[in-house]
């Protein structure tokens, strides 16, 4: 049991709220109501083995710079409570979990799954190469909604394309404010990212336009998808949870990038599931 607790907390499993209700929310657009429960269920199942192989990956890789981090310390792997076989396996069996998910989908799954699983391993060496890493996180996040819709339908549509924008888009804005955290330590080691390479001011500059351009897409899916007042309610919602984090995250102040913050994060998703469910419904 102490090691299942070492493996979860070393890929943050609790944070996976981030990103299912969005899948959710995929697959209820998608099914205009409620999804089968076999769906919901292999959507999970996906979600849970993607999001797994993704962190549990990205920390073998960093494992080298985890170790001179100094907010990294306590991490299992820098700590030794796991070892890197340990997190090999665990890797081949998340992989096998989505794996799986897919085949009990539909076809295009399948077909489409190397899509799904490519940016879940370049994003792990993005902060090498190129500042654009966020971007490629979130696209790795986008394919939950993308994904769900697809396991539904077997269809990729217009609504599921603005979906997974707007989850890019948040995403990526997010993972700027996080990073503006390890500016000095990305510039000593040679590591990229937006704050990194444009400055501390900028970078908030960038994630505030990022997640405006968000909360556009959030609008356009529900003008396409003819969605009523509970999903514009929930966008109103999230929109406002992101506005208090760009108004108390200033170049002056990062103390508020915190564990209340992450929690306000898992909200922006929350709201939008929660209330597009209603809608649906509903309506």
């Amino acid at each position: 049991m102490s090691k299942l607790k070492a493996l979860l907390a070393n890929i943050e499993f609790a944070n996976s709220i981030y990103a299912l209700p969005f899948a959710y929310m995929g697959a209820i657009l998608a099914a205009r109501g409620l999804p089968s429960g076999h769906d919901l269920g292999w959507i999970t199942v996906a979600m849970v083995g993607a999001r797994s192989a993704a962190l549990a990956l990205n920390r073998v890789i960093d494992l080298e710079i985890d170790k001179r981090h100094p907010r990294f310390t306590r991490r299992p792997m820098v700590t030794g409570e796991i070892t890197v076989a340990e997190m090999s396996i665990f890797i081949i069996l998340s992989f096998g979990l989505l794996l799986t998910a897919a085949y009990n989908l539909n076809p295009l799954c399948v077909k489409l799954l190397p899509l799904g699983i490519i940016p879940l391993i370049v994003y792990s060496y993005m902060k090498r190469i190129s500042w654009t890493c966020h971007l490629v996180l979130g696209v790795a996040l986008a394919a939950a909604p993308v994904g769900a819709w697809i396991a539904v339908t077997g269809t990729i549509e217009t609504p599921a394309i603005l979906l997974g924008g707007a989850i890019m888009l948040w995403i990526a804005g997010f993972d700027i404010i996080y990073g503006t955290l390890d500016i000095e330590f990305d510039r000593t080691n040679g590591l990229h990212s937006i704050p990194a390479r444009f400055g501390l001011v900028n970078g908030l500059h960038i994630s505030s336009g990022l997640h405006v351009l968000c909360v556009i897409l959030f609008v356009l899916v529900g003008l396409v998808y003819k969605l009523g007042a509970f999903y514009y309610i929930g966008v109103t919602l999230a929109a406002t949870v992101l506005v208090y984090q760009h108004a108390t995250v200033t170049p002056k102040d990062l103390s508020h990038i915190n564990g209340k913050f992450f929690l306000n994060n898992g909200l922006v998703s929350i709201f939008i599931f929660v209330l597009t469910l209603v809608d649906r419904l509903i309506g």
